[in-house]
């Protein structure tokens, strides 16, 4: 499978960067991260975002830090730009070595929180290690510098009413630490491309109705844990002396063995018959129930096109197909290369049948929830 892969989502309105911004002086400093072009080819859709974190951004992320404000403007207030310390649990709170804020009353009233230094309510300094914090609008409070060392003149502040500034602390480690935890991505995307047929490995000219994700699956024969691309999940016959020609989806039975399958494709070129084994009556196991492998040189019958074909024991090397992958024989078979039952299902989608050719790319994205 190409570009496989998955990564945590947020169900945002999917924009090219995320909206999530820091701020201090009320001037924007930078986003909290950048959706790459691979990420948004890959996961972005009509109702999904990538969220990822930055190291720049979470290197610089402050625990405790204020960043933003609620505002209530109030009335008769004397018009100015003032500063004021925001006192609380933070370092230095209360002095003008921690947080401060700067707000300008403009027509009487206290200015949005904003990001404009000269017009709005903004965070001048957004300090750090605050659990709680709360700024007190008095004459003796507020100053007219960053220092806090030029009170305002008598009445200011005292002469208005009903004003307020709340402060907003940043999550837990910093605005933008953990962007995902922050903005509460609680979907996993994976996202995978078949292309084609995908080294040999994917069969043209059959369809498909059923996704599944798998853990986990292990090598055919064996317990180790596979780790190719892609694989070929059907067993093969090289044959010879064929007649007629094998249909997809068919029922095939061998002489002798009483051996019962399903075509799933059929190479005329190569002359390999690809096909599968079931736990079904008519897909893998006879009238009675019973399961006999393909094997041996008996004859191999299509029972609706009637086409036949022997099994060719002499097939012992590694054939070249279409793409220039080859498949490689054992007296004249070969095995699925995953061992059946390995692994664990933990997903499973039904989907309308999907028609697969040489040139046909298919584009999967499955969404999970935790």
């Amino acid at each position: 499978m190409d570009n496989n892969g998955g990564i945590a989502y947020s169900g945002s309105e999917p924009t090219s960067e995320s909206n999530s911004l820091f701020s201090q002086g009320g001037y924007i400093l930078k986003y909290m991260y950048t959706i790459t072009t691979t990420e948004s080819t890959k996961f972005l859709t009509l109702d999904f975002m990538p969220v990822s974190t930055d190291s720049t951004v979470s290197g610089a992320a402050v625990d405790g830090k204020i960043e933003s404000l609620i505002v209530t403007p109030g009335s008769g207030y004397t018009n100015g730009t003032y500063y004021t310390a925001v006192n609380g649990d933070g370092v230095n709170a209360g002095t003008s070595s921690g947080a401060i804020v700067s707000f300008v009353v403009s027509g009487n009233v206290i200015q949005k929180f904003g990001l404009i230094f000269s017009s709005d309510t903004v965070v001048y300094d957004g300090g750090a290690g605050y659990r709680f914090g709360t700024v007190t609008l008095t004459d003796a409070t507020v100053f007219t510098d960053a220092t806090l060392t030029t009170a305002v003149n008598t009445g200011v502040i005292n002469n208005g009413a009903a004003g307020a500034i709340q402060i907003v602390i940043s999550p837990k480690s910093g605005h933008g630490f953990n962007a995902v935890t922050e903005l509460g991505a609680h979907y996993v995307i994976m996202a995978s491309q078949f292309v084609g047929a995908e080294r040999d490995d994917l069969h043209i000219g059959n369809d498909f109705r059923n996704i599944f994700v798998v853990t986990n699956p292990t090598t055919y024969g064996t317990s180790t844990i596979a780790s190719d691309d892609t694989v070929r999940q059907s067993y093969a016959s090289k044959v010879t002396s064929v007649s007629g020609t094998f249909s997809a989806d068919e029922k095939i039975t061998q002489a002798s063995t009483g051996a019962v399958g399903t075509v799933v494709e059929w190479d005329a070129t190569n002359t390999i018959l690809y096909y599968q084994q079931e736990r079904y009556s008519d897909y893998g196991t006879n009238s009675t129930g019973g399961y006999s492998a393909f094997s041996g040189a008996n004859v191999i019958t299509g029972a609706t096109s009637s086409a036949v074909g022997t099994p060719d024991l002499t097939a012992d090397s590694a054939i070249t197909l279409t793409n220039g992958y080859t498949i490689t024989f054992t007296d004249g078979y070969v095995n699925p290369e995953l061992q059946p039952d390995s692994g664990n299902i933990i997903y499973i989608e039904n989907i309308s049948p999907n028609s697969r050719s040489a040139e046909q790319t298919d584009d999967f994205k499955i969404v999970v929830e935790f």
